[in-house]
C-alpha cells in the first residue's frame, strides 16, 4: 500500500503564503493523477486541486487564482502553493491519487490510504 506524507503546514497571517508538500512511497508516481483535499473542523473533506499525469490542473472555485498545484515526478512529490491565504483556508490538508485517464482526465475514487495531513491555520 502506498503511503503519503504531507508537510509544510503552519500558522500564517491572513494574506500570507505557504507551500505544502506531499511525498508518496511509489516508484510509479508519474502515472497517477494527484489530488489535494482539505478538511476543516465539522466539515466534510473537500477537493481543492488536481494535477493529472499529463500536467493538466483543476481547482475548486475557492482556490482559483490563489493556489497552484504542481508535481515533481522524480521526487514522487506533489506541491500546493497557497497565496493570499484567508481564515477560511484553515484546515488539515491531505493528498491522494486517482487513476489517470487519457491525456488530461482522471476517474474513480481515491486510491491510497489517507496520511496524517498537515495543519494550515490562517489567523492574525
Amino acid at each position: 500500500q502506498v503511503q503519503v506524507v504531507e508537510s509544510g503546514g503552519d500558522l500564517v497571517q491572513p494574506g500570507g503564503s505557504l507551500r505544502l508538500s506531499c511525498t508518496a512511497s511509489t516508484n510509479i508516481f508519474s502515472i497517477y493523477t494527484m489530488t489535494w483535499y482539505r478538511q476543516a473542523p465539522g466539515n466534510q473533506r473537500e477537493l481543492v486541486a488536481v494535477i493529472t499525469s499529463g500536467g493538466t490542473t483543476r481547482y475548486a472555485d475557492s482556490a482559483k487564482g490563489r493556489f497552484t498545484i504542481s508535481r515533481n515526478n522524480a521526487e514522487h512529490t506533489v506541491y500546493l502553493q497557497m497565496n493570499s491565504l484567508k481564515p477560511e483556508d484553515t484546515a488539515i490538508y491531505y493528498c491522494n491519487a486517482r487513476k489517470s485517464v487519457g491525456s488530461g482526465g482522471y476517474a474513480g475514487d481515491d486510491l491510497w490510504s489517507w496520511g496524517q495531513g498537515t495543519q494550515v491555520t490562517v489567523s492574525s
